[in-house]
């Protein structure tokens, strides 16, 4: 049969991506191949406090008809439920002084459609024959984003500083941004807004207080907003291992997801934003899928009403996930060292990715991640994260990124693999 001819903004949707790649690979190994060792993908782990507090949260759903049935039966507004909605910013202007009411957020289905409706939304072509795009102050970035765009080259990003805390002998880098670089990228006059996450996805880098303020001064001063993805950061789900307060301003588009508290199946995300891309977002919602799912809304209601849910991060999932990291770097430095690579984690943050730095290799992450993948370990190659950059750069050839928010025996025997695989390829 002869195939169908798909539109040009069709054809760029469903062809391959990253995270096609990424999420099929993560899909099939938990349901297809369950011997896969399953470094990677952004799957968070059954933390046991939070699947215990959702499991009651589930038993009382289910024991009220009322509550069963405006979570099931009924249609939410494409804004978002407004019960939880009202409640969330009395919460974030009660607790963190931010100057916002229910018509400043909008509910998604999930972080990776705030972001496409965002990104769509800002950048690309305008009337008049004008174009403007998103820029990342500090690649590598999240790889979800990358093939967003229906207009192509969406994305100018920077390249970083990289610093070592405590000598390259410490084996810790950091990158650092480079704000030479995002204030030329800005002097160009074609920027539509400025997008980082915080923590940074993939590398696990928390932009510090001062860095997310100086980005705020810089896009108040180019009239465009500041989005800043907040998926495992604050104010909730906390995954952070560094000291960083909230932000918020009147130009910023905070993004919040229910994800990293341990619900990623309700596909639940949160836009805080000024009240006009709200309303757009609420449209875009309309037109795609007529509402958004309720269950993330309703299970997490209760904990937004009390202010429970700033407490979740702090007593439950960041000690869960920092035990992980400090357990996961031992085992770093241990086979690595062993194998005699020349390797670096980046600086664990936040989050709960590593971010290896892999150097002298004969092959680039991409084949590493072939050759891993064949030994029942799933990692993702770094290249994926470095679009936008105007020059190709060595490093993004040199990098993987690794879950490590398994069991413990996974993590270890996945780091053992990896340094086994990459003292083969050491030049």
């Amino acid at each position: 049969m002869k195939p169908y001819e798909f539109s040009l903004t069709g054809g760029k949707l469903a062809g391959p991506s990253g995270i096609l790649e990424l999420m099929d690979d993560l899909g099939r190994a938990m349901t297809v191949d369950p011997s896969m060792r399953m470094l990677g993908g952004g799957n968070p782990a059954a933390v046991p406090g939070m699947q215990s507090l959702i499991r009651q949260r589930m038993n009382e759903l289910m024991s009220d008809g009322d509550a069963l049935e405006r979570m099931l039966v009924n249609y939410d507004p494409p804004q978002g439920n407004p019960r939880f909605i009202r409640e969330l910013a009395a919460l974030l202007k009660r607790e963190f002084g931010w100057d916002i009411g229910p018509q400043n957020i909008a509910i998604t289905s999930g972080g990776q459609s705030a972001f496409f409706y965002l990104f769509n939304l800002l950048a690309g072509r305008f009337p008049g024959g004008r174009s403007k795009k998103i820029l990342l102050p500090l690649a590598p970035e999240y790889i979800g984003y990358g093939d967003q765009g229906v207009d192509p080259d969406m994305f100018i990003a920077c390249q970083p500083a990289i610093e070592w805390p405590n000598g390259p002998a410490g084996k810790v880098f950091k990158y650092v941004i480079d704000f030479a670089a995002v204030e030329k990228a800005l002097a160009g006059g074609n920027i539509g807004a400025i997008a980082a996450s915080r923590p940074t996805n993939p590398s696990g880098n928390v932009l510090t207080d001062a860095e997310v303020a100086r980005l705020s001064d810089l896009a108040a001063a180019h009239h465009i907003p500041l989005i800043l993805d907040n998926a495992y950061g604050t104010p909730f789900p906390g995954v952070m291992f560094v000291p960083a307060k909230p932000f918020w301003a009147p130009h910023a588009v905070v993004v919040l997801s229910l994800s990293k508290l341990g619900l990623p199946g309700t596909r639940t995300a949160i836009v805080i934003a000024p009240e006009q891309i709200t309303k757009a977002i609420s449209s875009l919602t309309a037109v795609v899928g007529l509402a958004n799912g309720t269950i993330g809304q309703q299970i997490v209601l209760p904990w937004v009403e009390s202010g429970k849910i700033l407490e979740l991060g702090p007593k439950i999932i960041r000690p869960f996930y920092e035990e992980k990291s400090r357990l996961a770097t031992g085992w770093a430095r241990e086979f690595f060292n062993a194998a005699g690579v020349d390797w670096a984690l980046h600086a664990n943050e936040g989050s709960f990715f590593h971010w290896l730095w892999l150097k002298n290799l004969r092959i680039t992450t991409r084949e590493l991640y072939e050759r891993l993948k064949a030994r029942k370990v799933l990692t993702v190659p770094g290249e994926y994260f470095f679009f936008g950059l105007n020059a190709d750069w060595p490093h993004r050839h040199e990098c993987l990124r690794i879950n490590f928010s398994r069991d413990a025996e996974t993590i270890l025997e996945g780091y053992r693999i990896i340094a086994e695989e990459a003292a083969k390829a050491a030049a």
